[in-house]
C-alpha cells in the first residue's frame, strides 16, 4: 500500500542535507511542522515551515526539554488511517495525521566520545527523539520514518517514483532502521551510565553498533559478515584511517587488531608479525628497521601474508624493508610521505594509520559471543603481579629484560603458549597446543628452523630464555625448554608440581621466576 506524504515533522541535530530535502518536501506541497534550530535553518532557506508549537497550541517549556511530547503530536503519528474510533478521535481533538517524521538524536555519543562531564552526556539524553521515533516506526503502515540523513535520498527518490507516495516495503525498511537506532541509542546511554557507576558487570546488557563495512565473507568464503563499530574511541583497526590497498576481510580485521594490541604493549621501538592472530616474531629495536628484522628473523616462512604492527612512525628504511615480504597489513601510528611513497608501489597492501596506541592499561571489558549468550570479562590489563625467583641462580641482567619481554608477548600469543626471547627478540613461538610440552617443543624447533634459515648451525633458542602463559602442570615443559638449550624461565606457578618444577629447575641449572599471574588466550 502507498501512502502520499502530506504533512512532515522535522527536529534534527545533524543538519547535513536539510535545507535540500526540506526544499524538496516544500516543493511537492508537504506542510512542514518543525522545532527550534531545524525550524530556523528551514525558515532562513526560504522554505515555509510552521513551529510544532503554533501547530499544537502548546509552548515549548522547561529550555526545549518538552515541546514535542504532545497528543497533537503523537496523535498525528500514532493514528491508524481508516479506523473510525482512531478517525473520530482525531476529529473530536483536533489531530492532524503526520506522514513523515525526520528526526536525529541529540549527540550523546559524540558527546561521551569528547569527554563531556556527568550532566553534559545527561543533557544529551534525548527523550522526545526516541519516543517520536518509536512512534512513526510502530505506524510505518502509513508513516515513513527517517533518522538518518543518508537515507533523504532515498525517499526522494522514493516519492519520485510514487508520485509523492512511499510503498509498504520501503516504509518498513525504514522503520527497521529507526527501531535499530533507538535500540542502539539506549544501549550507548545504558553502557556509559554503568561504567559512570563502576557496574562492570550490570545485571542486563545492552549491545549496539553502527555497522561501518559489509565485508565480502566471513573467516570462510561461504560465511557471511560485516564490521561494525561499537563507538569506543581506541585507537585502532575500528578507528584507523587507511590510506591505500584493498578492502580489509574479516580475517585482516581480526589479526590487525591483536597485533596493534600486541605492540603496544612496549614503550621501546617494537615491530610484532602476525600470522591467524598469533605473533609470528616481535622485538624491541634500536631503530624500527632494527626491531622489523629481528621480529621477521624469527619465522620468515610464517611471515607471508602476515600483518606488520609498529608502535613508532614508519619510515622509508623500514617500508623498504617491508615492500620486500608480502605483507596483507601495515599498520602505525603514523607514515611519513617517503614511507608512503615506497609502499604506493605494492598496491594491494593495506596501509592503516591510527594517530596514536591503545592505552594496554585500560579498564575496559571485552565481549564474545556463545551459543544462546555472551561472555563479558575486563580486557587482560595487567603482566607482571608479583615477580619472584624461586630457584638458587639468580638470572642475570639481560635474563631478566628478556624474561619480562617474554612473558609480555605471552599475553597475546593462544594458549597453551611458549615463547622463547633472546636479546629482545622472539625468536621460537608455540601457540595453540593441547599440551604445553608439545607447545614447548614446537617454540624450539622454530628456533632451531630461524638459526638455519638466517645461515647459523646454532639453534636460536640455546642461551635464550623462555616464558610459559600458565603454570607447568609437569617439569616436561620446563625440560624441553632446557634441552633446547634455554637458560631461564618465566611462569605464574600455582600448579601442585610446582616444588618438582623448582627442583627440575634447579637441577638443570635454570633461573626461573614464578608471577603470579596467568595469561590464557583462547
Amino acid at each position: 500500500m502507498s501512502t502520499i506524504i502530506q504533512r512532515a515533522l522535522i527536529s534534527v541535530s545533524d543538519k547535513t542535507g536539510l535545507v535540500e530535502f526540506g526544499r524538496f518536501l516544500a516543493d511537492n506541497n508537504v506542510e512542514i511542522l518543525s522545532t527550534g534550530g531545524s525550524a530556523k535553518a528551514l525558515s532562513d532557506a526560504g522554505i515555509p515551515v510552521i513551529e510544532v508549537s503554533e501547530h499544537t497550541g502548546f509552548p515549548e517549556i522547561m529550555n526545549g526539554r518538552v515541546k514535542t511530547l504532545q497528543p497533537t503530536i503523537h496523535g498525528g503519528l500514532l493514528a491508524v488511517r481508516g479506523n473510525l474510533e482512531h478517525e473520530a478521535a482525531m476529529k473530536k481533538h483536533n489531530i492532524a495525521p503526520i506522514d513523515l517524521l525526520c528526526v536525529n538524536l541529540y549527540p550523546f555519543e559524540e558527546t561521551v566520545a569528547t569527554g563531556g562531564e556527568f550532566s553534559e552526556c545527561i543533557e544529551n539524553v534525548d527523550i522526545g527523539g526516541p519516543a517520536l521515533i518509536r512512534a512513526a516506526a510502530k505506524n510505518h503502515a502509513f508513516v515513513t520514518v527517517i533518522v538518518n540523513p543518508n537515507d533523504y535520498a532515498r525517499v526522494i527518490s522514493e516519492m519520485k517514483a510514487g508520485g509523492g507516495a512511499t510503498s509498504d516495503e520501503f516504509r518498513k525498511q525504514l522503520a527497521a532502521t529507526a527501531f535499530a537506532r533507538t535500540g542502539s541509542y539506549d544501549a550507548a546511554i545504558s553502557s556509559w551510565f554503568a561504567g559512570h557507576l563502576g557496574d562492570t558487570l550490570p545485571q542486563r546488557i545492552a549491545l549496539g553498533g553502527l555497522r561501518k563495512q559489509i565485508l565480502r565473507y566471513g573467516e570462510n568464503p561461504h560465511q557471511e559478515a560485516a564490521f561494525y563499530t561499537n563507538g569506543e574511541n581506541r585507537p585502532g583497526v575500528a578507528t584507523a584511517k587507511q590510506l591505500q590497498g584493498k578492502e580489509l576481510s574479516f580475517n585482516n580485521l581480526n589479526d590487525t587488531d591483536a597485533a596493534f594490541e600486541l605492540i603496544a604493549e612496549f614503550q621501546n621501538t617494537a615491530c610484532a608479525i602476525i600470522k591467524h592472530a598469533n605473533p609470528c616474531g616481535v622485538a624491541y629495536g634500536t631503530t624500527m628497521a632494527d626491531a622489523y628484522k629481528k621480529a621477521l628473523a624469527c619465522d620468515t616462512e610464517s611471515a607471508f601474508g602476515g600483518i606488520v604492527a609498529l608502535n613508532r612512525s614508519l619510515d622509508a628504511e623500514t617500508a623498504e624493508l617491508i615492500a620486500d615480504l608480502f605483507a596483507e597489513v601495515v599498520i602505525a601510528p603514523e607514515v611519513d610521505g617517503a614511507a608512503l611513497e615506497v609502499l604506493a608501489q605494492k598496491k594491494n597492501l593495506r596501509v592503516l594509520t591510527t594517530g596514536g596506541m591503545p592505552d594496554p592499561t585500560a579498564t575496559s571489558m571485552t565481549l564474545r559471543s556463545l551459543s544462546g549468550g555472551y561472555l563479558l570479562q575486563g580486557r587482560d590489563n595487567q603482566v607482571l603481579e608479583d615477580m619472584k625467583i624461586v630457584t638458587k641462580r639468580q638470572p642475570t641482567e639481560q635474563e631478566m629484560v628478556d624474561l619480562k619481554f617474554a612473558f609480555t608477548v605471552g599475553k597475546h600469543v593462544k594458549s597453551n603458549a611458549i615463547i622463547y626471547v633472546r636479546n629482545g627478540a622472539t625468536v621460537g613461538v608455540g601457540a595453540g597446543q593441547m599440551s604445553r610440552v608439545n607447545s614447548s617443543r614446537i617454540a624450539g624447533w622454530k628456533a632451531a628452523d630461524a638459526a638455519k634459515v638466517a645461515g647459523e648451525d646454532e639453534s636460536w633458542a640455546i642461551g635464550s630464555v623462555v616464558a610459559s602463559d600458565a603454570f607447568f602442570p609437569f617439569a616436561d615443559g620446563l625440560l624441553a625448554a632446557a634441552e633446547a638449550g634455554a637458560t631461564a624461565i618465566i611462569q605464574p606457578g600455582g600448579s601442585m608440581r610446582d616444588d618438582e618444577v623448582i627442583a627440575a629447575a634447579d637441577d638443570a641449572g635454570l633461573s626461573m621466576i614464578m608471577t603470579g599471574m596467568r595469561h590464557f588466550r583462547h
